[in-house]
């Protein structure tokens, strides 16, 4: 059965001729209408980021067009949103535990832009004050170590330890 979408956009109508210019616009609509279910599905259990769906929607054999129409219209929805997936990384990341090192590693990694990277991190609750949430003990190396392996930097790690000890 053919999705209702296309057939309508397609121009198709019931006990007309299926020609050759009839034909192409429906089978550009079907692949249209298959790039935005293929997207669509990807977001039922999380945000993905614009480009990692785009690059979904082309190992799935999606034509550019199809993907940039698909993406346009679920950006238009509100169902796509770059600067959300950011923020919303970050802040999970950042409650689990996590530096923004790591956090800036994990957002390049979904391929965000640089500029909304920064925006989340500049969100977030200062990288000091979640090492003094985290750090029971400034004493305690092997907290030390384990925040440094999570991302947080070595001079806040330093500065929250020595500020703790009086120094």
């Amino acid at each position: 059965m053919l999705p209702a979408d296309a057939v309508v956009r397609s121009g198709l109508v019931a006990g007309g001729t299926l020609d050759r210019e009839t034909a192409r616009a429906l089978a550009r609509e079907l692949r249209r209408s298959s790039a935005l279910s293929d997207a669509a599905r990807a977001l039922r259990h999380r945000d993905v980021s614009r480009r990692r769906l785009d690059e979904r929607l082309a190992r799935r054999g999606a034509r550019p067009e199809a993907r940039a129409d698909a993406l346009a219209t679920l950006e238009r929805a509100g169902l796509v949103d770059d600067a959300r997936v950011a923020a919303t990384k970050a802040r999970s990341l950042a409650e689990r535990g996590y530096g923004d090192a790591a956090i800036r590693f994990a957002l390049e990694g979904e391929q965000l832009a640089a500029e909304l990277v920064e925006a989340a991190l500049a969100a977030l609750e200062p990288e000091r004050e979640r090492v003094k949430t985290l750090l029971r003990d400034p004493a305690d190396v092997k907290a030390l170590r384990r925040l440094a392996a999570r991302g947080f930097a070595s001079e806040t790690l330093e500065d929250v330890a020595g500020f703790a000890n009086g120094s």
